[in-house]
């Protein structure tokens, strides 16, 4: 029987920069995790059919505002970001985020304050935290 721990031991990825090899010089970068609401998988994956760009948007906006320090978190509003950016760290083509965000504010899932900046809150209700057993700030909107 083969030893699963060997195994992994020997396992070198086939990325560029490994961390694992020998040689060294890769970027190491610490594991994190983000709380993704109950609500949704519950409400907005079973509602709505998003495609995977928007799915894809729509959590990188929730991320934004409820697991970044954010000034605006109590009130659902992403602090200010690059489209760009956001492109980039998504693999994106941009003209993709641009559509996915008209997409999500058809929806009215999302609500441009200005550009790069967005209310969140339309799922995030105090009904809603009721539901879904949420522990996110007591909201007036």
């Amino acid at each position: 029987m083969v030893d699963l721990q060997s195994i992994l031991a020997e396992h070198r990825s086939k990325k560029v920069g490994n961390t694992n090899d020998k040689g060294g010089g890769g970027i190491l970068h610490s594991a994190t995790s983000s709380e993704i609401p109950d609500v949704f998988f519950d409400k907005i994956i079973v509602d709505f059919k998003l495609s995977r760009i928007e799915i894809l948007v729509l959590m990188y906006i929730y991320r934004r505002v409820w697991c970044f320090p954010n000034l605006h978190r109590s009130h659902g509003i992403s602090q200010m970001m690059s489209h760009t950016e956001m492109a980039k760290n998504l693999g994106l083509a941009i003209e993709d985020v641009y559509s996915a965000l008209r997409k999500l504010e058809e929806y009215d899932m999302i609500k441009t304050i200005r550009a790069g900046q967005y209310f969140s809150r339309r799922f995030f209700t105090k009904e809603m935290d009721v539901k879904f057993e949420q522990t996110y700030d007591d909201f007036e909107i």
